[in-house]
Formats: structure tokens, sequence, C-alpha cells
């Protein structure tokens, strides 16, 4: 995930760096993995997509710091891809029934407020919010849980209970974590207002 940092001017405009490459490829693939779990039935396959989803996710963050390409592009592409990939993975999964009818409701009202707060927000003109720690944690074992529970699909017997379990040890605290941090963004978005009138004044 993409934080502000000491960027040379030469990336804050620049579209094609390698996070952003990384973060449009990860919406590609969302389409896959709805392909894999609903139309050929291969949660297997679909857990795998969507726990490589999940470190590129990662990935494109430490690339981002590592090598000082954070752009404006990045801060807005990131965090979107994210949100899209979650909101149709669980949609999808729900659908599917691999993962619980409130797990996923409860993980798509948190994410579809954040998401239209965000839209609000840019409408008004305020700059992109920074992904707070509290954030990249709960998402970071979200991604890891959703996987787990399409794996508790896919196997049979004890490894199913198993996974089903390690699911939910890892999912339910990252999920409440999840609304703590959504409720943490709104002082930030307060701010974020503040000094766009700051700025038309």
């Amino acid at each position: 995930m993409q934080e502000p940092n000491q960027t040379p001017e030469r990336w804050r405009d620049n579209v094609f760096t390698v996070p952003n490459i990384i973060s449009i490829l990860r919406l590609g693939a969302v389409p896959v993995f709805v392909w894999l779990l609903i139309g050929e039935n291969r949660p297997l396959a679909a857990a795998a997509l969507l726990g490589i989803l999940g470190v590129t996710d990662w990935v494109d963050g430490w690339i981002a710091r590592r090598f000082n390409q954070i752009s404006e592009l990045g801060k807005v592409l990131d965090p979107t891809a994210d949100r899209i990939m979650f909101l149709v993975a669980v949609f999808t999964m729900m659908v599917d029934g691999s993962v619980a009818i409130w797990f996923g409701i409860l993980t798509l009202i948190r994410e579809g407020v954040v998401a239209i707060a965000a839209l609000i927000l840019g409408a008004l003109g305020a700059r992109a919010l920074n992904v707070t720690w509290v954030g990249k944690t709960s998402s970071f074992g979200l991604m890891f849980a959703f996987p787990l529970f399409l794996l508790s699909t896919a196997v049979d017997g004890t490894q199913s209970s198993i996974y089903e379990v390690i699911a939910y040890v890892i999912g339910v605290p990252s999920l409440a974590l999840h609304y703590v941090a959504a409720f943490g963004y709104i002082p930030l978005a307060v701010n974020a207002l503040k000094e766009e009138r700051e700025q038309m004044l």
C-alpha cells in the first residue's frame, strides 16, 4: 500500500510505475477469480489466486517505498484496486457459499461505506487519504482469512474444519480492526476537507 514519502518529482505524475502496473494487473485478475470460482467451480485455484492478489498488494507498496516510485495516481489506484478486489471476491464467495453470509455482509458494508466516502471526498476535491497502520493490518489479516475460507470448501474432512477455524481466528479480529480503521479515517477526512477549503480561500 503506497504511502507519501520524499518522492522524486519525476515519479509523482508518472502513470507507468511498477506499483501502478501491479495494481492494474490485480484489477485484471478479478474477473479471472470470478470465473474460476463460479464458472469452473475450482475453489482451490481461486484460493491460490486470491492469496497471490493479497501478496501483490503488499509487494506494490514495498516497491513504491523502496524505490521511491510513489505517484499521485498510485495513491488512488492502489486502494481502489484493493476495494474492488475485496467487494467482488467477497460477493462471489457469498454467492458460492464459501463464506458465511454474516461475515461477508459485514465485510461488504465496511468496504462499501469506505469506497463511497472516498468518492465523495474526491468529488469535493480533498486529497487521497493515506492508509493507516490499523487499516493495513486489518486488510492483511482478511487477505489471509478469505483464501482460507475457500480452502475449507476445497478439501474434505478434518482439513476442512481446520482451515475454517483458522480463517475465523484470523478473520474475526481482522474484521473488527477493519471497522476500527474505518472510524479512524473520519478525522483524517475532516482534516483533508479543511485543507482543501483553506487552499481555496
